[in-house]
């Protein structure tokens, strides 16, 4: 569809996406703290205290399948919050493109110390980076077609930020952060009102806050759009009732010279999602980006474990 001319929260909102994979460090810090907590309380690694403690780790963290990398970040991290004496160098960055065998980073430093962060490390790398290659089957699949995938609220608790960059960096783009972030109103949240009350109800609670509502029939699309809604999701409809929808959005823009954000959602697989992009809708959002993602097998090989000699 042509340009979108949406509320200055919501073209905020997608243009500091442009080009950022990396997720917020503080986000990253929190969750490896919470994991490495889960995997080392009450008394901590009990198999690496056997370890030699002057034995040392020359190894190399690998894909062992093809996807897109992500999680680097958090892979770092867990190997630091356990030893910051371990040097990790990545070779790969989040967003690439990984092959079976392909080295991914180097690790180094104290034996005992990789061996403990290391299934933590592997588990953030694995499942981040299976959202990004969950997430570029679908940008491949709509490739061409000009329209964006988004993610949605389907996120693991606790993870929601590490998902969404691993969303980004797979060529995907994220939807609201939060219920605080803009007003979306579903079904539920119209029940004893109407749309054009609702909307007119969210200008003036939240003046300047993007207006997104939910559309099962053509009829609430034209409610919507005679409302003033910033944005339109169109759920559970069938591509040809989606494509009605979009030329009655084009034809109220030809009237009134704006158009809110279009959106597709419910029920879209990855068979048929070129069949919703067609429809010239701007965005399609999925939870299989998040909440279905298979992890990418990685792993971390130690060829040998160097012991100084005395």
């Amino acid at each position: 569809m042509d340009e979108i001319p949406t509320s200055k929260e919501l073209v905020a909102h997608l243009a500091v996406q442009e080009g950022s994979v990396e997720p917020l460090a503080d986000a990253v810090v929190d969750a490896v703290v919470m994991a490495l907590h889960e995997d080392l309380t009450p008394e901590g690694d009990l198999s690496a205290a056997l370890v030699p403690t002057d034995a040392l780790a020359d190894g190399v963290l690998v894909s062992r399948s093809t996807g897109v990398l992500a999680g680097t970040a958090c892979a770092t991290e867990t190997f630091h919050q356990v030893d910051t004496s371990i040097e990790v160098t990545w070779c790969r960055n989040d967003g690439d493109r990984v092959g079976p065998d392909d080295v991914l980073a180097t690790v180094r430093g104290p034996l005992a110390s990789v061996l403990t962060a290391e299934r933590t490390a592997l588990n953030f790398l694995g499942r981040l980076s299976g959202v990004a290659t969950t997430t570029a089957r679908w940008v491949d699949t709509m490739a061409g077609t000009g329209v964006r995938v988004w993610d949605t609220r389907k996120t693991t608790p606790g993870l929601r930020a590490l998902e969404r960059a691993a969303v980004r960096a797979g060529g995907g783009w994220n939807h609201r952060t939060n219920l605080s972030h803009w007003i979306m109103l579903k079904d539920n949240h119209l029940t004893g009102t109407s749309v054009a009350d609702a909307v007119a109800a969210s200008r003036s609670l939240w003046p300047g806050r993007t207006v997104h509502v939910e559309c099962e029939t053509l009829d609430q699309v034209h409610q919507s759009l005679e409302a003033g809604a910033d944005a339109l999701l169109l759920d559970n409809m069938t591509p040809a009732q989606v494509r009605a929808c979009v030329d009655e959005v084009r034809a109220h823009a030809a009237r009134h010279g704006v158009r809110p954000l279009v959106e597709a959602s419910g029920g879209i697989t990855l068979a048929v999602v070129a069949e919703y992009a067609a429809t010239g809708v701007d965005y399609i959002s999925s939870g299989v980006l998040t909440n279905a993602a298979p992890a990418l097998d990685v792993g971390l090989d130690l060829p040998k474990a160097e012991i100084p000699c005395c």
